[in-house]
């Protein structure tokens, strides 16, 4: 794993990033890979260790992505991971306040932008060039995806919707779609009568939160059928972990035995998501694609 220190005219400051490389990656000096971008990136890698997240652990994607790739069931991929901030929610949250563009070259303290709006243009403006410089990538949107979890999952979505031309890939596990103020499903998906997007889309969720919800369930099926009405078939996938483990489950899981009872009440957490990174991962970078 690879930490770095990015610095960004957007944000106003440096933003850590974690960057796995593949196994072969030193072996194929050759070899490009496609890329997948990380949000709330202190989380994600299992050298995060399993005591944060409050208790939930990390997702231990470069775990689950050794042994998929080493199965023969998805690509071996490059990951970067963006830690998340104090701005997490605004930057996260979808906003925009004119039509999408991040050909700004404002500063982040004199511009107009929403932290959205900022945090996308570091992304597209900033991270990407930087990755696509210094490591062996596939720097085309078909090999460039995005994913992330509630807010995560809402941002994912949206930066994909807005900027088709650089990411073709995007994945929501439990995405927050009714985010205050953001109406992509109201605003965006119901309105839109264009064709679809060349972009690939997971979408999932749990069936119960910790604040007494469906952990967006009814919502993400919404988006999902809203996609599927503009044409989106074969490139969508829409998935439901019907019901939390059982306790026997829990018990013999990697989970923190003093969150077994709650596990057993919420599916949104980095514990759920853990659990089901692999179906986003082989949906979004089949081996077919090698």
């Amino acid at each position: 794993m690879i930490d770095d220190s990015v610095p960004s005219r957007f944000l106003g400051v440096n933003r850590t990033i974690h960057v796995y490389l593949p196994p072969s990656y030193d072996k194929v000096p050759t070899r490009r890979y496609p890329v997948l971008y990380l949000h709330d990136g202190q989380n994600v890698f299992s050298s995060a260790g399993m005591n944060i997240a409050f208790g939930w652990g990390n997702w231990g994607l470069d775990k689950t992505v050794d042994q998929l790739s080493k199965d023969g069931k998805m690509q071996e991929i490059i990951m970067v991971a963006v830690d998340n901030s104090a701005a997490r929610t605004n930057e996260y949250s979808g906003r925009v306040r004119r039509a999408p563009s991040v050909a700004s070259t404002n500063t982040a303290s004199t511009n107009t932008n929403t932290a959205f709006e900022n945090y996308s243009a570091f992304l597209i403006e900033e991270l990407k060039p930087k990755i696509d410089r210094e490591y062996h990538t596939k720097t085309d949107a078909a090999n460039t995806g995005v994913m992330g979890s509630s807010a995560g999952g809402i941002c994912s979505l949206v930066l994909a919707w807005q900027h088709p031309e650089v990411f073709g890939k995007a994945a929501s596990l439990s995405g927050w779609f009714a985010a205050e103020g953001t109406n992509f499903l109201n605003s965006v998906l119901r309105d839109y009568r264009g064709k679809p997007k060349p972009v690939r889309i997971y979408l999932d969720s749990g069936v119960t939160d910790f604040m007494g919800g469906d952990d967006g369930c009814a919502l993400t099926g919404q988006v999902a059928a809203e996609l599927r009405r503009i044409g989106w078939t074969n490139d969508v996938n829409h998935y439901v972990d019907a019901s939390p483990l059982t306790p026997a489950e829990l018990e013999s899981s990697d989970l923190r035995r003093n969150k077994c009872a709650e596990a057993q009440k919420s599916q949104h957490n980095e514990f759920y998501w853990r659990q089901r990174s692999w179906r986003a991962l082989v949906f979004l970078f089949p081996a077919s694609d090698n």
